[in-house]
């Protein structure tokens, strides 16, 4: 008899135990897995040796995202939170579209109305690539006969109409007005449960997205080198296994060996030091903005404001990226927003450090003429 249950990616398994014989394949729809259900068992009823899923050629650019998820899932890869939200919002679109229909004028169409709906250049581009992926891991593991081509003079064609285009840099850092209301609004909130005014700080002080400062673990904790080590780190080329090992500073004003210590001994973890969800650390920080009357400022901002303090430090761009993570240094170049107030500081810093060598250097000098 079979059985069918929906696994925690959203896909449906299908599983025959018929006469001895046990088969299982999965499905991204209830109803396919239905049919190959029934189609298993009235094989093994007929005496017929059961194959491996039964695929009807694929018609529709729905039925490549169904292959092309179905891939994932045999191997073990499931997509994540966003590919998958992509996917989804992109078969309700185009999910009937006949595949000889899937054109470049008919791509164009599509991008011009997602246009209208608020999608942004950089979100259309996006989408443009999920399909542009489809269809060549159609071609190329399915024997597909669909061209990419369409894809790509799409593209060109809605770059030209500003419709297409990278991502705007951002240099929004916070002022130190607004990070003092900020700690000030949660260090004195009682109903505020997460210590956000101690994760705003490690965030500054480490460079850290949310989501890494609440996936640290206590046995990534070395108390000897005063360094922790970030798992599964963000990086475009390594989506898993991106382990970092990040030394914990004090160079932005804010000690990260200090704070972490300060919140182990207040949550007395065995396991995570931040045990919280990171969804729930950014409603609380744009909750406090919202009230605070601070616009335009996400919590991703802290770790541009954490780059610049090292570099306004005097760090060099090696030593910054031992910290941020950045393998590509022309990516954290775009954190380098130093404000031009800061080179008094840092000029006083290298007149002092000067003046100290020149000190030492005299001193020598007349110990060696005394000698």
């Amino acid at each position: 008899m079979a059985s069918i249950r929906k696994l925690p990616s959203g896909s449906w398994r299908a599983q025959v135990r018929r006469k001895g014989r046990y088969l299982g394949e999965t499905f991204r729809r209830h109803k396919d897995a239905e049919e190959w259900a029934l189609a298993m068992e009235r094989r093994i009823d007929r005496g017929e040796t059961p194959s491996t899923r039964v695929r009807r050629d694929p018609t529709t650019f729905g039925d490549l995202i169904d292959l092309h998820l179905a891939d994932l899932e045999d191997i073990g890869k499931c997509p994540r939170r966003s590919k998958a939200f992509t996917l989804d919002s992109l078969k309700a679109r185009l999910g009937r579209v006949r595949l000889q229909d899937l054109d470049r004028e008919r791509l164009i169409t599509f991008g011009k109305g997602r246009a209208k709906e608020g999608a942004g250049p950089v979100t259309l581009g996006i989408d443009l690539a999920y399909i542009k992926t489809i269809m060549v891991h159609a071609a190329a593991v399915h024997g597909i006969a669909i061209s990419a081509e369409s894809v790509d003079l799409a593209r060109v064609a809605l770059k030209r109409l500003h419709l297409v285009g990278k991502a705007k840099s951002r240099h929004r850092r916070p002022d130190p007005d607004e990070i003092d209301r900020l700690l000030d609004y949660f260090e004195n909130n009682p109903r505020q449960v997460i210590p956000m005014g101690r994760i705003v700080r490690f965030a500054i002080a480490t460079a850290m997205r949310r989501e890494e400062i609440c996936r640290i673990r206590l046995p990534d904790v070395d108390g000897k080198t005063r360094t922790v080590v970030v798992r599964d780190r963000k990086d475009p080329r390594e989506k898993e296994g991106n382990d970092q090992k990040v030394p914990l500073l004090s160079a932005t004003g804010y000690d990260a060996w200090a704070i972490l210590e300060e919140q182990k001994r207040a949550t007395k973890s065995v396991d995570r030091i931040f045990p919280y969800n990171s969804r729930s650390v950014g409603t609380a920080f744009r909750r406090a903005c919202k009230e605070l009357a601070i616009k335009d400022l996400h919590f991703h901002d802290l770790r541009h404001e954490a780059a610049s303090r090292f570099f306004e430090a005097g760090y060099s761009i090696e030593r910054v990226a031992l910290v941020t993570g950045h393998r590509d240094w022309k990516i954290l170049k775009r954190y380098t927003n130093l404000r031009p107030e800061e080179l008094h500081t840092w000029e006083k810093r290298q007149v002092l450090e000067n003046a100290g060598s020149d000190g030492m250097a005299g001193a020598g000098k007349a110990s060696s003429a005394t000698g």
